[in-house]
């Protein structure tokens, strides 16, 4: 299935980052201009999962694998309704499509979808220069290709820090993902920008799951009578949750089992008394080595964050609903990847990773953590003499 490696023309590209470093390659997808926070990814594989994560929103993704697009695109691998990122920038794009499930190549949906890429870069030395100076703003161009003319472009954009973004990618009305099988329990998932393969693998353990506006109230959660709670990943600061650390707060005093991926780790962390930070350059790809200090094994992880919780590894920390802890952590660079609440004769009574068990795309090391939401919940369910 041999595609063209850009458009008719092969369009020049300018890239500039907010420091004042750029780069120059060659347009494919949309084009046109974009602006948001340059990071890397450095998943070999997954693109296409990747720039349909949500948690990718107002982000230029650079892919530090050096050939993409090889798989093309299909219509069963989208983790949402559309491409999230601001931008994708890569070294080759491949110049043909030979996936079985290909229905079109990565140029053509960029183009379909109206996403600026460009192609050609030193993805090497950008990923180098973020790495040591950190993630910051950026700008991709086909219109200006001057430097200092774009850069001031990007020196007008808005930056990550302090970007509350959840509206954007939340729903606006519930979904409801049925059971696979025979329903055993019932969870409202909070959208804060959820992938769809998550509620996936809670429907293959027989969950029913109602996929909830980012605005709900805990009435409106207590209305669906569920067994738990999950708060989802999604993007932007988690300092400016003050909405949704309000409404884990009163899940928690509701005393219903709590379960969070990525931002909802974050949300929990604040929740439960911890700050935030903005790491460096953040984690971002499929291969990311954390530790579960309950099991003390090793899984390999996917992983999109640029932001994480500031929590003490080495001892527990009383809180209004009971003792939490650490759970999880990166052996990259120690950064908190999890965070677990215990009750009275220590039962579990929430937890929460910074990474992504969906496992879309990614290893499925971690999947045993829905099995542990599971029992959370069954456990919760006999205590309360309704199993």
């Amino acid at each position: 299935m041999p595609d063209s490696l850009f458009p008719a023309q092969h369009t020049p590209a300018l890239l500039v980052l907010e420091d004042g470093r750029w780069f120059r390659g060659s347009s494919f997808g949309a084009q046109g201009e974009t602006f948001g926070e340059a990071v890397f990814s450095t998943g070999m594989s997954g693109y296409q999962e990747t720039l349909t994560d949500p948690s990718y929103h107002r982000q230029v993704v650079i892919a530090t694998a050096p050939h993409i697009g090889n798989t093309g695109w299909n219509d069963e691998d989208d983790e949402s309704d559309k491409i999230w990122v601001a931008g994708y920038v890569v070294r080759d794009l491949s110049r043909m499509r030979s996936n079985w499930r290909s229905n079109r190549s990565l140029d053509e949906e960029l183009r379909r979808q109206g996403v600026v890429g460009v192609a050609e870069v030193d993805t090497r030395a950008l990923t180098r220069h973020l790495r040591d100076h950190g993630a910051m703003r950026v700008g991709v161009s086909t219109l200006e290709l001057d430097p200092q003319r774009l850069l001031a472009k990007v020196l007008a954009s808005p930056q990550m820090a302090g970007a509350n973004l959840v509206a954007d990618v939340t729903v606006s009305e519930p979904e409801t993902t049925p059971a696979i099988g025979e329903k055993r329990f019932t969870v409202a998932a909070i959208d804060l920008g959820i992938k769809d393969m998550t509620p996936h693998r809670m429907a293959e353990r027989g969950i029913e799951v109602h996929v909830l506006p980012a605005t709900s109230t805990i009435d409106q959660i207590k209305e669906l009578g569920p067994d738990g709670v999950f708060f989802s990943n999604g993007p932007g600061d988690p300092a400016t949750a003050d909405q949704e650390t309000t409404l884990l707060t009163q899940v928690l005093d509701a005393r219903l089992p709590f379960f969070g991926i990525c931002f909802g780790n974050q949300i929990f962390g604040r929740a439960l008394g911890f700050g935030t930070y903005k790491l460096k350059y953040g984690h971002r790809g499929i291969n990311q080595p954390v530790m579960d200090l309950t099991t003390r094994k090793v899984e390999v992880t996917a992983h999109n964050h640029g932001f994480a919780v500031d929590a003490p590894k080495d001892l527990g920390v009383a809180t209004p609903w009971g003792e939490a802890r650490v759970s999880h952590v990166n052996l990259n660079d120690g950064v908190v990847e999890g965070l677990e609440l215990r009750g009275a004769g220590q039962q579990l009574r929430g937890f929460s990773v910074q990474y992504h068990p969906e496992a879309a795309a990614g290893p499925h090391d971690a999947a045993y953590l829905f099995d542990r939401f599971v029992d959370m919940m069954a456990a919760n369910r006999e205590s309360e003499g309704r199993a």
